[in-house]
């Protein structure tokens, strides 16, 4: 059998079994596990399979973000680590892009008895955690209320979005690969993003472990716009190394 047809009889097999280790395909195609796993490698860079610790998955595509009251309560203690590490990040006399997010909110609880800090944020949420901050200036971009995220999007968000710089912007985001990038499953949220990377000098995404190596339908950026990844220590090395060659800086809490 010839190696590309190999490959592709491999992607058959794990997209009809949904995962397979390593030692199983080099029984079903008869071959050395060395050579599975240069067919695998090949594969991934095609974006057809996400290799694992040993094996192989079939690529996890994100078409929907729920809504923030069933976003809020997942992953709760990792995303509280995440917000913590990223508040620590941010020093005083900054102007700083939050996103709305589950996860920027816990950035936002861990800022509010910071000084001479400037947030700007699409979230109302992140607003009213802020609001009687002594130290914090809010500003608030306007837009279309999302009622079930509190989100605020569309024109005017993305018209003040294009007037301010920023010195930091913490991203949130339902799908970041270390080949595609940032991606979303909304196009109308594509361009709000995008505008908070623009307007930063650091860009920081803040993702828990269901976010990492998951690609959704909507291009935002690539890899080469995000400066640091916050993550949870839950995050396999190995997805850890493939954004780190990726030329970004990985922060795990």
């Amino acid at each position: 059998m010839l190696a590309a047809e190999r490959k592709m009889r491999i992607v058959e097999f794990v997209r009809q079994h949904r995962s397979a280790s390593v030692g199983t395909l080099a029984k079903e195609f008869g071959v050395h596990e060395a050579t599975i796993r240069r067919d695998l490698a090949e594969v991934e860079q095609e974006g057809l399979l996400k290799r694992t610790h040993g094996g192989v998955i079939v690529e996890q595509l994100t078409h929907h973000e729920p809504s923030f009251n069933e976003r809020s309560g997942i992953q709760l203690d990792q995303k509280e680590r995440i917000g913590q590490k990223a508040a620590s990040l941010v020093e005083d006399g900054d102007h700083i892009i939050l996103d709305s997010g589950t996860t920027t909110l816990h950035i936002a609880r861990n800022l509010v008895h910071r000084s001479n800090i400037t947030v700007i944020t699409n979230d109302m949420n992140v607003a009213a955690e802020l609001r009687d901050a002594p130290g914090v200036k809010v500003m608030v971009t306007g837009g279309e209320l999302y009622p079930s995220s509190f989100m605020l999007n569309g024109m005017f968000t993305d018209y003040v979005l294009r007037s301010v710089h920023v010195s930091k912007a913490f991203i949130a985001t339902t799908a970041i690969h270390p080949k595609y990038g940032l991606t979303l499953p909304e196009a109308q949220l594509v361009v709000a993003k995008q505008g908070m990377i623009a307007a930063a000098q650091e860009v920081i995404v803040v993702a828990d472990e269901t976010k990492i190596g998951k690609i959704s339908l909507y291009n935002v950026a690539p890899n080469s716009s995000i400066h640091t990844l916050i993550t949870g220590n839950e995050v396999a090395d190995y997805d850890i190394k493939q954004f780190q060659d990726a030329g970004i800086q990985i922060l795990t809490v």
